[in-house]
């Protein structure tokens, strides 16, 4: 397969991109922007997750001679079109949100300055990234705030297409979980990764015990057993007296896991594995983590929903054209913007701004609709910066440093939260979207 992003696209970007080309209107300088209309119900914020990733691919969005060929054999272009294509680099800028932003509805989280031809045909990477990113990074936050501190690692590669499964480990890890099961994460973006053993492996020994010996011998008493194969009861007696008090964990998979957890945590500490942590790991989410809270759970692994945005694997974001003018003219930018019902969008370029009040906390999104020259008074926060600066991408975000920063990043935005948007409970979002 080639390295090209390019025809990770819908075709239609390329056709518009044809008859703009034969129009005359391909070079008019655009704004594009990258936004959602609304949360997903019930939520109350959003967490920006996958800006370090679009940087890559969009660095990677060339059309080498395979993509070209095909293009020209699958007659989707005309072959002036597929010549253009052949020398595409995207010249442009791009300001966005920090990666682990919080965001809300109608504030541009991504902003792209370009002529048409360049801005339009990269619509698709950007959804498709940030859509399901966000919508993965929303959800482990709301995780991790229900863990009230305990640990939580990133467990659904299983429950996700391949590429999926790794931009979803980054995702999470970004919004605050400590771990993942997927090594291609691990070695692509710095994300820590975890596992041990699964059911197969107690199946596959003669007995329980030798399964458990097995492990031991081979990763150490620190290791983490996984104990409901057969009788919880008698496993965690034959995982102490095999590993001894020095067990590093026991894994519970199945049953009613606020009264089995508690069981657990007092027959290992009759034992003498006071230490020994428990970890669950079954078919776990944001209300399932938060009705575990008073259980003496020490960590846990999430799966299917945190892959799947817990119920909402999409998050509702678009890319619209906001203001053009000819390419090189100096006049003003000509504001655009959609009037289908239910899907109206505000045009002409905005710079969006969190005001905080006194103590550091945010009160609302302040939304500026700009023109050329206006500059923006406003003391609250400003939200864009830089990520690609007439077709240089800034470094900081990029790979397993930016991931990093975009985990440090989240931590400091949603501390500037109010309370309330930390209930689980349905609700509004927390902060209201006002344009200026």
């Amino acid at each position: 397969m080639s390295g090209s992003s390019a025809l990770l696209t819908d075709r239609y970007e390329l056709t518009m991109l044809d008859a703009a080309l034969l129009a005359g209107t391909h070079d008019r300088e655009c704004v594009f922007e990258a936004f959602t209309r609304h949360l997903p119900p019930g939520r109350r914020y959003g967490i920006v997750g996958g800006t370090g990733r679009l940087i890559e691919l969009i660095e990677q969005f060339r059309f080498g001679d395979e993509e070209l060929e095909w293009l020209r054999s699958a007659h989707v272009v005309r072959d002036a079109t597929i010549d253009w294509l052949a020398d595409y680099r995207f010249s442009g800028s791009i300001s966005g949100y920090r990666e682990g932003e919080v965001y809300f509805p109608g504030s541009p989280f991504l902003v792209v300055d370009a002529p048409f031809a360049e801005g339009v045909i990269l619509e698709t990477l950007i959804l498709s990234v940030f859509n399901f990113d966000s919508a993965v990074a929303s959800a482990a936050a709301r995780m991790v705030t229900a863990a009230v501190g305990r640990p939580i690692a990133e467990m659904g590669s299983r429950r996700a297409n391949e590429r999926g499964a790794v931009a979803a480990a980054r995702a999470a890890f970004i919004a605050g979980f400590s771990a993942t099961s997927n090594l291609e994460a691990g070695r692509t973006w710095g994300v820590p990764t975890m596992g041990t053993a699964a059911h197969a492996f107690t199946l596959l020994h003669d007995s329980e015990e030798d399964a458990f010996r097995a492990q031991v011998e081979a990763l150490g008493a620190g290791t983490t057993l996984l104990v409901d194969t057969f009788d919880v009861e008698r496993a965690i007696e034959r995982a102490v007296r095999i590993a001894g008090p020095e067990l590093g964990a026991v894994r519970l998979d199945s049953g009613d896991l606020p009264s089995l957890v508690r069981t657990v945590r007092a027959q290992l500490d009759s034992l003498g594995a006071t230490k020994t942590r428990i970890t669950v790991t079954n078919d776990l989410d944001e209300f399932t983590i938060a009705a575990l809270a008073a259980s003496p759970v020490d960590s846990y692994g999430v799966g299917t929903a945190v892959v799947t945005g817990s119920g909402f694997p999409a998050s509702g974001m678009v890319y619209k054209l906001v203001a053009h003018r000819p390419r090189g003219h100096v006049g003003d930018w000509i504001p655009v913007a959609k009037k289908s019902d239910g899907k109206a969008s505000v045009g002409g370029r905005k710079h969006p701004v969190r005001r905080l009040d006194e103590s550091g906390r945010a009160v609302a999104e302040a939304i500026h609709v700009i023109g050329e020259d206006d500059v923006v008074k406003d003391r609250g926060r400003d939200l864009l910066v830089p990520l690609i600066t007439d077709g240089v991408a800034d470094r900081r975000y990029l790979g397993a440093d930016g991931v990093r920063l975009a985990r440090e990043h989240r931590a400091s935005a949603m501390a500037e939260l109010p309370d309330q948007a930390f209930r689980l409970g349905r609700g509004d979002p927390v902060l209201p979207t006002i344009f200026v």
